[in-house]
């Protein structure tokens, strides 16, 4: 019996074969390669979707905050509050700025915690940065308020959540400035890298196209230092392709969820929660247990894939050791580092598949 994939891109791909050949010849017909029209096409649409006036195509989500960061000034003698459990580029966006990441525990929807983050808040504060991790909204009447109260940006990391809604409105346009990713895996991905920004401040995503562009409105002008950061129009084709799909795409996440919430029974798993007027997109579907390794194992030899995210919280990486957190810092983080489990989840996962996870989950004996 074949496993259980933890993901399989290539049945998504399917699906849409056709019609991403139709639009990648009309892309190599008009050799619109670096930017270009392509890319501007999904810049509209990706706007529209997440409710939001503006967006910006570039490379990477990676390059997207960083990005948005520079974008509403962040920058030496900075700091920006960012949760301790989010992928590591989270944190990157900020010192590639030359800002400085206080980082903050989660909650128990394993998001940044409000009250951890105006706890942090000093005079070099210049942001907080809310993760939708997972796929799950983070509190943003709460990070909005205490940002609003000590005059500092709300950004939303969103490079997990494309589709996600907080209290009937897309993530993505809450946030002063948002990010996300388009790498391959995630919701809506691309076929390569490719990242996003979105915001209601026209200056701020003028300011985006000049740095993703070395700097320069006109051609061999530049007038600051910019970055090679643009977005190709083969991967915009693929992203407006999607795009069309990525709601009932999510729907059919929320279904894998809702069979796993509802099958699985396990008392040695902790399931994860949903918090009140959301409607997350399951990005990942992450369960906790003690024995994190065991589980694993058990699962593999059931023919179930899974995987972790994330092992090490940011603020024990050996990248950040200069800033002096220490193991037991963050608790709620570093229990989440050493006890999750990611479970299969993607919109094509078989009914039969579904119910083999759930089993194996459910047989597992610690």
């Amino acid at each position: 019996m074949e496993q259980v994939p933890f993901l399989n891109l290539g049945r998504q791909y399917k699906l849409i074969q056709k019609d991403v050949h139709n639009e990648w010849d009309q892309v190599l017909a008009q050799t619109a390669f670096a930017g270009g029209p392509f890319v501007t096409r999904f810049e509209e649409a990706f706007a529209a979707y997440c409710q939001a006036d503006y967006a910006a195509g570039v490379n990477t989500g990676t390059s997207a905050l960083h990005l948005a960061m520079l974008a509403i000034d962040i920058g030496p003698g900075d700091e920006v509050i960012i949760p301790a459990n989010t992928f590591v580029a989270t944190a990157w966006g900020v010192s590639y700025c030359g800002a400085t990441p206080v980082f903050v525990d989660c909650d128990e929807y394993h998001n940044i915690d409000p009250s951890a983050a105006e706890a942090a808040i000093t005079k070099n504060t210049k942001a907080i940065a809310g993760v939708h991790l997972y796929g799950q909204p983070c509190k943003l009447d709460e990070l909005r308020k205490i940002a609003e109260q000590h005059q500092i940006y709300l950004i939303e990391d969103a490079a997990q959540a494309h589709g996600a809604l907080y209290k009937g409105r897309r993530v993505g346009s809450i946030g002063d400035i948002s990010a996300f990713s388009f790498y391959p895996g995630k919701n809506l991905g691309a076929y390569g890298e490719g990242g996003g920004i979105t915001t209601n401040r026209k200056e701020w995503i003028d300011h985006i196209y000049r740095l993703r562009n070395h700097g320069s409105e006109q051609r061999y002008y530049h007038d600051e230092v910019g970055y090679n950061m643009r977005m190709d129009g083969l991967q915009a084709t693929v992203l407006e392709i999607k795009l069309r799909h990525l709601d009932q795409w999510n729907d059919e996440r929320r279904r894998v969820a809702e069979a796993y919430l509802n099958g699985i029974t396990n008392q040695a798993v902790t399931l994860p929660k949903v918090l009140v007027d959301t409607v997350p997109v399951w990005h990942l579907f992450v369960i906790q247990t003690q024995d994190r390794d065991g589980l694993m194992k058990h699962l593999q030899n059931r023919g179930v894939q899974s995987a972790l995210h994330y092992p090490v919280p940011c603020h024990l990486q050996k990248a950040y050791t200069s800033l002096g957190y220490k193991q037991g810092d963050l608790p709620r983080s570093e229990a989440l580092a050493s006890t999750c489990v990611s479970l299969p989840m993607f919109a094509e996962l078989t009914q039969e598949e579904r119910e083999r996870v759930i089993e194996a989950v459910n047989s597992y004996n610690p």
